[in-house]
């Protein structure tokens, strides 16, 4: 990733999360970690499939919740969780009808990615948003 494209993703992640404290910093060429504020949130990577060509991104967070105890993901912590990490009240956790080892999640109307809960950890789930190149592309994404 070069500076330009750490600067797209810093800006999309601050618009689609509505959190001017969120922050990308590079960490190899092909990664970066994500930060709100000085608290590390998470990673993204670089997904350069050759069978397409069209450059992506990957978000993804681990979320750790509960005790030992727990047997099933909670959805509504797991919501609460992410409205606190990112503070912002608009983002949602659905859960799925169909699959149950998933839910998606949302700002607002916008679907932007699917949390994936754990099979051997009933307190861990993974938050993954796929970011593509044409969404850096946004008209004045680079404007403060």
């Amino acid at each position: 990733m070069d500076v330009q494209e750490v600067k797209k993703l810093d800006a999309y992640l601050k618009r689609l999360f509505g959190n001017q404290r969120i922050r990308v910093v590079p960490k190899q060429a092909d990664a970066a970690d994500v930060f709100v504020g000085q608290e590390h949130v998470g990673a993204l990577a670089l997904d350069d499939d050759e069978d397409d060509d069209e450059r992506s991104y990957n978000f993804e967070m681990k979320i750790t919740l509960g005790d030992a105890s727990t047997t099933a993901p909670d959805v509504k912590k797991i919501d609460a969780y992410l409205k606190r990490k990112f503070d912002n009240e608009h983002i949602r956790v659905v859960p799925r009808t169909r699959k149950k080892d998933s839910a998606e999640v949302y700002v607002g109307q916008e679907y932007i990615g699917v949390l994936f809960f754990d099979e051997k950890d009933a307190r861990s789930s993974y938050f993954e948003l796929p970011i593509l190149a044409l969404d850096l592309d946004e008209p004045g994404l680079l404007k403060s």
